[in-house]
């Protein structure tokens, strides 16, 4: 498969996901309106801080790392060695699942049961969707490795729509329920999501159509199943070692990715309440922090997330992992450096735009959503500094998207080193910014982290192109001109947001 074909694969698996990500936040957007009319803020602080933060971070540990380690490379590889690896995400997964359950319900504050009932069995049930997910990995990452853009729409849709009605009538009908509304729910969800990419495969090859598919390394449901391979050989041993790799700073990343919510579970900065507030309540206004939280990362997570993860697979199939850019066919190497050279434009300008503007209409945006309690207060300083945070984040995504997609084993392992360092640091800056400034302290530390890896992902890709004619980080040097444009527009529009005197009429 051509670059260019990998290429405009990624620009649809980009822009399905682009298009998913305003469903779900349209439904959620929904969603959450309709469930705090009937239940506890509570309830709500612990589903979205406690039991989310446990079953995202089962997920991040037991398959982060086998999904960059297996989606690196090309389509031609020993896929009976792969599906046996990714298998292992199985086990793993219960291990954490158990682990940190045990975690959960031992040794973090249980809430008081008068007021959210059913705690232990929302833990259960959250661990266990962790593993149900998990039993879909080989079948998910079989499918992005060969861009299955239309089966991601359709089971990742159906998936969170199915959730969503349950949910609501659940709440609606048995609010008394508690937990287990959204652990039901959360179960739910992952079965269909698992489901659908089973009753896919099942049916494609069990199809006549399969035999035209001549690049999917499989032909029955069978060889999906873990197997010995011809070989006698498990795994394949150089994946293995490089997910080791990637284990060790996926570890790491998810105290920087989540470290709001590590700092607000474990270190009880805020009580359940408030945390309802900080992680969901952005619907109806009941915290100021996750108004900002949700607006500021609106675009962030529609536009560049999406775009991290599709072209993460175009990198680790157009580059060799751990070789010089001289070393590789040149052609690839152009085109991964021309998209790259366009992504991080496209990161730059878009954060700037957001950044320029976002900062003189801050209070007018809280204004208009919130009324007078959001813009009145800390709210308009804490969206200015996320708009930061976003420019920094887009820039963040595309950079590191590229760099872990490069890397080699051993400079993975170098770069942990810099992770844990950096883990300790923000986790330390979250805890005394939060206690010194408030929420707001949550955001300046995430600018930190963001800056140090961007940091550390220029000088990788520096150093990558240092010897071949392409300069990709060119990109990131704007002309005077759009720079006078950015500097203009700005202060045109904090000129235009200056609080006025109200008029009066000065007649007899």
């Amino acid at each position: 498969m051509g670059s260019q074909e990998v290429l405009g694969q990624a620009a649809r698996l980009a822009s399905s996901g682009l298009l998913l990500q305003v469903l779900f936040r349209l439904i959620t957007f929904v969603l959450n309106a309709f469930i705090l009319r009937f239940l506890s803020k509570e309830i709500v602080g612990v589903v979205n801080v406690r039991l989310t933060l446990l079953y995202s971070t089962t997920l991040f540990l037991a398959r982060e790392a086998f999904r960059r380690a297996c989606l690196s490379g090309g389509t031609q590889r020993d896929w009976s060695q792969t599906l046996n690896l990714l298998w292992l995400t199985v086990p793993l997964g219960v291990f954490w699942s158990l682990f940190l359950g045990w975690i959960w319900l031992q040794l973090l504050e249980v809430p008081d049961p008068n007021v959210v009932p059913h705690y232990a069995t929302g833990v259960v049930l959250f661990g266990l969707s962790a593993v149900v997910e998990l039993l879909g990995e080989p079948f998910w990452v079989l499918a992005q490795a060969h861009m299955f853009v239309k089966l991601k729409v359709i089971a990742e849709s159906l998936s969170v729509i199915l959730k969503s009605v349950l949910t609501a009538f659940l709440v609606l009908w048995l609010p008394h329920w508690g937990l287990y509304i959204f652990s039901l729910a959360q179960l739910f969800y992952t079965t269909v999501l698992v489901l659908c990419y089973v009753i896919y495969f099942t049916r494609l090859l069990g199809s006549p159509e399969s035999t035209k598919l001549q690049t999917l390394p499989v032909s029955r449901i069978t060889d999906l199943l873990p197997n010995i391979t011809r070989n006698g050989a498990f795994i394949n041993w150089k994946e293995a070692k490089l997910t080791w790799s990637f284990f060790k700073q996926s570890f790491l990343k998810q105290i920087l990715t989540e470290g709001e919510r590590y700092v607000m579970t474990f270190l009880n900065v805020l009580n359940f309440g408030d945390q309802g507030k900080v992680k969901f309540c952005s619907v109806l206004i009941k915290g100021v922090y996750d108004i900002v939280n949700n607006l500021g990362s609106l675009v962030a997570r529609l536009i560049f997330q999406p775009i991290e993860e599709s072209f993460y697979i175009f990198f680790a199939k157009v580059l060799e992992r751990g070789k010089d850019a001289t070393l590789q066919k040149q052609e690839d190497v152009a085109v991964a450096a021309a998209v790259l050279e366009s992504l991080l434009k496209l990161a730059l300008l878009a954060g700037l735009t957001i950044t320029v503007f976002g900062f003189a209409y801050s209070q007018l945006a809280l204004d208009i959503y919130g009324g007078a309690m959001l813009s009145s207060g800390s709210g308009p300083v804490l969206l200015r500094s996320y708009c930061l945070y976003v420019l920094l984040l887009a820039i963040n995504g595309v950079t590191e998207c590229f760099t872990f997609a490069a890397m080699s084993k051993e400079e993975v392992d170098r770069y942990n080193f810099v992770m844990l360092a950096l883990s300790s640091s923000f986790l330390v800056l979250s805890y005394l910014l939060t206690r010194w400034c408030g929420s707001v302290g949550f955001i300046l530390a995430n600018c930190f982290n963001m800056g140090i890896r961007i940091t550390q992902s220029l000088c990788f890709i520096h150093r990558y192109y240092r010897r071949s004619p392409h300069r990709p980080l060119a990109s990131l040097r704007l002309s005077p001109v759009l720079l006078g444009t950015f500097a203009l527009s700005g202060g045109v529009t904090a000129v235009s947001e200056r609080p006025r005197k109200p008029w009066t009429s000065s007649g007899p």
